[in-house]
């Protein structure tokens, strides 16, 4: 089966709820902030949709013009694409896939930063992401006021959780490393060890 990008699975999940034009999902979209999850750009959307299409994923159902404005083709779900996007479903869920975040690769060099320029980066990170914390609980107040059925945002409470847990974490390892309990200098290892004392690599 054709792999889909992330944008082309937000809109065959658009695609399942009712037919659409891809303006109207793209409205849809910044309506709904899914630039949380995907990337949302028109022309690149319209792109996305025609691939649907091209993979039997999605079929034009008609065709209306507004006006002036240019004629918009709307496009409705297949058996193929309901089939396509439980299956997507299913795998993204239940298999962890590498996704290689930016952060990771910092946190495993960090000790090239000197200590205190390190303590200010990783506290100036904790900020950042209290206020992305905060973001996310004026979402949470928002769904809870409109009384949205849970399901639809399991994604912003995750991400919220996760939010938390990262702070949390972040908060406890800094106070380390400013304290000295996490120490900033000295050999990679121990040095009554039979490894390299000037290799991070303890795995040879």
């Amino acid at each position: 089966m054709a792999s889909l990008t992330p944008l082309a699975f937000a809109a065959l999940d658009l695609l399942n709820e009712a037919p659409m034009h891809p303006y109207e999902m793209f409205q849809t979209m910044l309506h709904r902030q899914e630039e949380r999850n995907v990337k949302v750009r028109p022309g690149t959307l319209y792109h996305q949709v025609g691939r649907l299409a091209e993979l039997g994923f999605a079929q034009v159902v008609g065709t209306d013009r507004d006006g002036n404005r240019p004629e918009r083709t709307t496009y409705t779900i297949t058996d193929a694409g309901r089939a396509a996007l439980a299956d997507g479903l299913r795998r993204m869920v239940a298999e962890p896939a590498d996704e290689y975040p930016e952060f990771h690769l910092a946190l495993s060099v960090l000790e090239n930063l000197p200590q205190a320029e390190a303590v200010d980066a990783v506290r100036a990170r904790i900020v950042a992401l209290g206020r992305e914390r905060d973001d996310y609980d004026e979402a949470l107040q928002r769904v809870h006021a409109k009384q949205l059925t849970e399901r639809y945002w399991l994604d912003v409470s995750y991400v919220r959780a996760m939010l938390a847990a990262q702070i949390e974490w972040l908060s406890t390892t800094v106070d380390r490393i400013a304290s000295g309990d996490l120490p900033w200098d000295g050999p990679a290892v121990p040095a009554d060890t039979d490894f390299p004392t000037n290799s991070k690599d303890t795995t040879r």
